[in-house]
């Protein structure tokens, strides 16, 4: 085994650790540092903080300055089998004193450190909400619909939807992923989006629940860095029939229950299952939406046939029983008028 010598004491050594024998070495050896004064910096609207000139997401202020500690914190690079211990204590609301405990392992020696440092806590907006107040947007979500104006339920579930995507993608890291101002118009409603991104993930997320589709186009805003600077328009059209629209097609009489990349329903005469594709439904007629169908009295049920009143000459007449039919006597039902008479509209099911 080839011996040298430690040029700081002289005893000759195997092995040098930073051009040291480990006695010299261990001797001046530090195993941790931290600065006596550390910043964090804070949004004050959606508790992010700033690390290394990048805003992202944190959990409680408490923990915010334990993240900060811990980043600030240097452990030798020699050390290993580490375990680090945290104890942040609050001076004031933005102030903390944090006790901090470091244990390590190296060249088979135990260490034991104990540090001390002050936390002061800088409330800054962050790059998001700093975009939102400004009305920043990179894209527009033109909600409408085909061949009719959406309605009010519909554009909410939009929204909520979009809401559902944006939270997702903010909490993958998106920090764009944001709606900062909507605007109704006649037509529908107009979201104006963070980044072309998140309006991209809310457009195929609208259509895969609620059918349609959408294109998208952009526009040449200018440059920046170099670079042109582009917003892009995402014009959304929801189906022309939405669930529980009782349509004419072919003849026949079709409640819609779902309407996506294939449209399902039920014949209301015969309560046969009802599919097809959105292109193949074109010519179809509305006839009324199931909330707007007139009511009135089943006056009695006898065998496959209902006995009602006309909602318009309070005769009686009889139709046929739907599939699904559970409604007693002396109730109000839902009923359609149509070329082929009265009809009587099932439960939903």
């Amino acid at each position: 085994m080839n011996n040298t010598v430690c040029p700081k004491c002289g005893k000759p050594t195997t092995k040098l650790f930073q051009g040291k024998c480990k006695e010299c070495f261990l001797e001046n050896f530090t195993l941790a540092e931290i600065a006596p004064v550390l910043h964090a910096k804070l949004c004050p609207t959606c508790g992010a903080r700033n690390v290394k000139n990048k805003w992202v997401d944190q959990g409680s202020l408490e923990e915010i300055v334990i993240h900060t500690a811990e980043d600030a914190l240097f452990v030798h690079e020699m050390a290993e089998d580490i375990e680090i211990y945290i104890e942040p204590r609050a001076l004031t609301p933005y102030m903390y004193k944090v006790h901090i405990e470091v244990d390590a392992l190296l060249l088979d020696e135990s260490f034991h450190q104990e540090l001390e440092t002050e936390v002061r806590v800088l409330r800054e907006s962050c790059d998001m909400c700093s975009r939102i107040s400004g009305g920043y947007f990179e894209a527009i979500i033109q909600i409408r619909a085909t061949n009719r104006i959406p309605g009010d339920d519909e554009k909410q579930e939009c929204i909520n939807i979009a809401n559902t995507v944006l939270e997702r993608l903010v909490n993958k890291g998106d920090r764009l992923a944001f709606i900062s101002s909507s605007l109704e118009i006649k037509e529908g409603t107009d979201l104006y989006v963070g980044s072309s991104n998140a309006a991209r993930h809310i457009c195929k997320e609208i259509n895969s629940r609620l059918g349609g589709s959408f294109t998208e186009s952009a526009s040449l805003q200018g440059r920046k860095d170099g670079k042109d600077v582009y917003r892009i328009t995402f014009s959304l059209r929801l189906p022309e029939f939405m669930p529980h629209d009782i349509i004419e097609y072919k003849g026949k009489i079709i409640e819609i229950r779902k309407f996506s990349k294939n449209v399902t329903g039920m014949d209301v005469e015969t309560g046969a299952r009802f599919t097809t594709t959105p292109d193949e439904l074109q010519g179809a007629t509305l006839i009324s939406k199931r909330k707007d169908l007139p009511k009135t009295m089943l006056v009695a049920i006898e065998n496959d046939d209902l006995m009602l009143l006309d909602p318009d000459t309070y005769e009686t007449v009889t139709v046929k029983k739907p599939v699904m039919f559970s409604a007693e006597p002396g109730s109000e039902i839902p009923v359609v008028k149509t070329e082929k008479g009265l009809l009587a509209i099932a439960d939903l099911s």
